[in-house]
């Protein structure tokens, strides 16, 4: 099944970069941006601007209709969406260590984008602060999860404890377990362009 826009447009990004052999520091550089935003871009954390989309796409020397020519927004009967489990699809993020992602769907919503997806952290995982452009919601399935916000806040999460908050805020949990844990993430990304 398809997913929304937006990660489409970010898989399409990373697929595209890996296939020609470039690096996300030498697209960065083509593109005049940072190479913190590329790899924000490539992760679904946050949406460029058109702009700034158009260059990446040109600095990847990839024709705009045929970098579009497949991306198309899903065509279910919504509100009812259901995706199996054999649906959900296995995705990696940042350089992380025992990080596997599943998203179960995406589905734009009004004037919001809400991603969700299965978060299991290995008990070694790690890996560095991170900001997403959207509100993220935790729910702990299993396992025992710290989560750290800045230099110093941390949270102890058990299975059952859920939390809400400001993707903005530099974070990242730790499995403090001796187990795999797992958590139902859900990102609230919000179209600031529609009026």
């Amino acid at each position: 099944m398809e997913d929304d826009i937006l990660i489409q447009i970010s898989n399409r990004i990373k697929e595209k970069r890996r296939e020609k052999n470039i690096t996300v520091q030498e697209l960065a550089t083509r593109a005049n941006v940072s190479k913190g935003l590329i790899s924000q871009i490539e992760n679904s954390r946050t949406i460029p601007s058109l702009i700034v989309l158009i260059d990446i796409i040109r600095a990847l020397d990839i024709d705009l209709n045929a970098f579009f020519k497949d991306i198309k927004h899903k065509d279910h009967n919504f509100p009812l969406v259901i995706k199996r489990k054999n649906e959900y699809e296995h995705f990696e993020k940042e350089d992380a260590r025992g990080f596997s992602y599943q998203r179960i769907f995406t589905q734009l919503i009004k004037n919001t984008t809400i991603d969700i997806v299965i978060l299991e952290l290995a008990p070694d995982a790690s890996r560095p602060l991170v900001e997403t452009e959207a509100y993220e919601y935790k729910y702990i399935i299993s396992g025992e999860i710290e989560y750290l916000f800045g230099d110093d806040s941390t949270y102890r999460l058990n299975q059952g404890d859920s939390m809400l908050f400001d993707g903005r805020m530099a974070h990242t949990p730790r499995n403090i377990g001796t187990g795999t844990a797992s958590m139902l993430v859900i990102y609230f990304f919000e179209d600031n362009t529609a009026t």
